[in-house]
């Protein structure tokens, strides 16, 4: 496959901004950030950044391995209970483990090492090139799709291909058409079956459907997710529910259950950093020429984050933290508890809204928002 970019690409040059104020209306209200002002938010960011960078250690060592650890143990107890799941205690608890095993894999461990948090360590295991996760999406797409496109062009309508998926109408800056008054039931689909909508992101379904590409195109992208999905439906609902011999069909229920709880999690958790009330959108146009305090403004307007107690961060893979996720996506995310709160002082000391709430809450206007821009007025 063809080398991509894996890591976001920020503007590095703070000595050049443009000579626009950037000017957004959040919740009734306007917030501004003159050029000079940019420069200054992104100095302040930049120093905070770096006093992260200068104290890892063994402590990030030792939690990324606890990690793994602890999700090895999950997947290893949950499959074995399964095993016996004829008897529904074994069954809910077998479920239950696994469901947990492939939810950490994916967001504490796989999205976070693939981000290269963990490259400082020089450990061949949790290395952002080579890691492969429990998903089925191929992990160099998701090296491209994300970390590159998503996290350089974080919500810029017309590159950031995360704003509805492709399939979803989630801002008033993409045209209506008919087909988005299905909107509600296309992301209940999505939810169900996430880890195959993220696995299809590469292909640009959209731009297959509107004639601007065709298939083969797309071949070497298909191809891989083809291998993959194939690996992943062999082995959770083919080879498992074979060695479990008349015990199968608990084995096979089990599998996709702990696989529908990782989706429905995976969604909701990513929804609600991406797409609640207040996030806003930008335009290629307003974001020419951005600086890096720019860009670091973009990200913070761009996303939200969630509250919750420590181990609903660690089942959320600290995305819960996603305005400083998008600010650092390559410091080691547990670190993300420790500076929200310097991240927000900073903001508010500029003026910058800094987008929080309980899941219920962000999730409850996530889903407003889908019904809203189903609508056409």
């Amino acid at each position: 496959m063809t080398e991509v970019l894996e890591t976001p690409t920020t503007p590095t040059q703070q000595t050049t901004p443009t000579q626009q104020t950037i000017t957004k209306t959040v919740a009734g209200k306007t917030v501004t950030l003159t050029p000079e002002q940019a420069e200054a938010f992104g100095r302040e960011l930049d120093a905070l950044k770096d006093s992260v960078i200068a104290d890892l250690g063994e402590r990030d060592a030792t939690y990324i391995r606890k990690m793994i650890k602890a999700q090895r143990g999950l997947e290893i107890g949950g499959r074995a209970l399964l095993f016996g799941g004829i008897f529904p205690p074994f069954w809910l608890a077998g479920t239950a483990m696994l469901g947990l095993s492939k939810i950490i894999d994916n967001m504490e461990i796989g999205h976070n090492v693939m981000h290269g948090q963990y490259d400082w360590m020089g450990d061949p295991a949790i290395s952002s090139k080579g890691f492969e996760w429990d998903t089925a999406c191929p992990a160099d797409q998701w090296r491209h799709s994300h970390n590159y496109m998503h996290h350089t062009y974080t919500n810029i309508v017309g590159l950031d291909r995360d704003i509805g998926y492709g399939i979803l109408r989630m801002s008033s800056d993409q045209k209506w058409r008919p087909y988005y008054l299905g909107n509600p039931v296309y992301a209940f689909l999505l939810m169900v079956l996430f880890q195959y909508g993220v696995a299809l992101h590469e292909m640009e379904s959209e731009k297959i459907a509107a004639g601007e590409i065709t298939l083969t195109d797309k071949r070497e992208i298909l191809e891989g997710i083809w291998r993959k999905t194939k690996r992943q439906t062999l082995k959770d609902y083919v080879a498992f529910p074979l060695l479990a011999g008349p015990f199968a069909p608990w084995v096979f229920a089990g599998n996709m259950t702990a696989n529908l709880m990782r989706n429905v999690w995976a969604y909701m958790i990513i929804f609600c950093g991406h797409f609640p009330e207040d996030v806003q959108e930008f335009s290629i146009e307003e974001t020419k020429a951005e600086t890096r305090g720019q860009w670091y403004f973009r990200q913070v307007l761009g996303s939200a984050n969630l509250t919750g107690g420590k181990l609903f961060h660690i089942l959320s893979g600290n995305l819960s933290f996603q305005i400083e996720h998008h600010l650092f996506p390559d410091i080691p995310a547990f670190r993300h508890a420790e500076i929200a709160p310097k991240v927000q002082e900073i903001c508010e000391r500029y003026g910058v809204p800094y987008n929080k709430g309980s899941l219920p809450h962000q999730f409850g206007t996530v889903v407003r928002k889908i019904i809203k821009f189903a609508l056409p007025f």
